[in-house]
């Protein structure tokens, strides 16, 4: 399972013939007083999983993989209550509960030493030396997400404002960019701030500082920011040691060389010893990874840190 600002995708499959079929739900799990709702979790779960379950034949569900989008801030619920509600519904006794970054870093580079940047409408270091866990930034779009969509697309808004205001800094193409996207500037403020998608809508205004990089002086140095932001998490979580690897993952690198190429430099430049690869998948191909590990016997990834990675075996195993 992979459980994110979009909603939650879920693969039923077995350890010898891989994934079976795969479906996703129509919005994210909900997120309460208590941090992310288990309630409102298996609610959307159990539908998704009855389903795939029909569509894949005869599976018995004996290990699932979970990872989850602000499980180490806001995870104490789920932990407390997933585990026994999935042996309860499906027979499930071998559960792996894990932030979305260690999803994302299993999914980009398995059980490798090295970094990952996840960025999406926030951004995410992770690093691992296979004895523990080091992250970096991930703290939300008001605190940090250093170098994401939601810290791109408010740069972007900001030099629009800029333009329109008349002070230094200002662009006049991300100005027009943001009158086509919003409508008139001034009633900016108004529309957003009420806003609970808040961060995905400043996102939405990414890509265009993206298109507009090659030909705006102000987009590019924002889009060199974001990357030098970027360079500086993964830095923060690298192994010093040896020759790590390193990679990106998420929607955010979909805007292609605007933003990969002042990363690539930045990261050059930070981190001379580690070798930069292509992921090997997305957060979802992690879980699946560590769902299939967990049928065979124990994770070979690191322990000691609950709120990044926690793992339970209920009695009948």
């Amino acid at each position: 399972m992979d459980s994110g600002g979009s909603g939650l995708r879920v693969v039923v499959g077995t350890a010898e013939r891989g994934p079976l079929a795969h479906r996703a739900s129509a919005g994210p799990v909900r997120t309460g007083d208590r941090g992310i709702d288990p309630g409102h979790f298996m609610a959307q779960l159990v539908p998704l999983v009855r389903a795939l379950t029909a569509e894949a034949g005869p599976v018995r569900l004996t290990a699932a993989a979970v990872g989850a989008a602000g499980l180490a801030s806001l995870g104490d619920a789920l932990r407390a209550e997933l585990p026994d509600a999935l042996a309860r519904e499906f027979g499930v006794r071998r559960v792996a509960l894990a932030a979305d970054a260690v999803t994302a870093y299993v999914g980009a580079l398995g059980s490798r030493p090295g970094a990952v940047i996840a960025g999406g409408t926030g951004l995410i270091a992770i690093g691992t030396d296979l004895t523990g866990w080091r992250r970096a930034d991930g703290w939300g779009h008001l605190l940090g997400d250093c170098g994401g969509g939601a810290w791109i697309g408010r740069a972007g808004l900001e030099a629009a404002l800029r333009a329109h205001d008349g002070r230094e800094g200002g662009s006049a193409r991300l100005l027009a960019c943001a009158e086509d996207a919003f409508g008139p500037v001034a009633g900016l403020p108004g529309a957003l701030y009420p806003r609970p998608d808040r961060p995905a809508v400043l996102a939405s205004f990414a890509p265009r500082v993206a298109a507009c990089a090659d030909r705006d002086p102000v987009a590019a140095g924002i889009l060199r920011a974001a990357a030098r932001h970027m360079a500086d998490s993964a830095a923060a979580v690298c192994p010093a040691e040896g020759e790590p690897r390193v990679t990106v993952t998420g929607g955010l690198f979909r805007m292609g060389d605007p933003l990969l190429v002042p990363l690539d430099e930045e990261l050059t430049e930070r981190l001379p010893q580690a070798r930069r690869v292509p992921a090997e998948g997305d957060p979802l191909h992690g879980s699946v990874r560590m769902a299939a590990e967990l049928c065979a016997g124990p994770l070979t990834l690191p322990g000691g840190d609950d709120t990044m990675l926690y793992v339970t075996t209920l009695s009948g195993d």
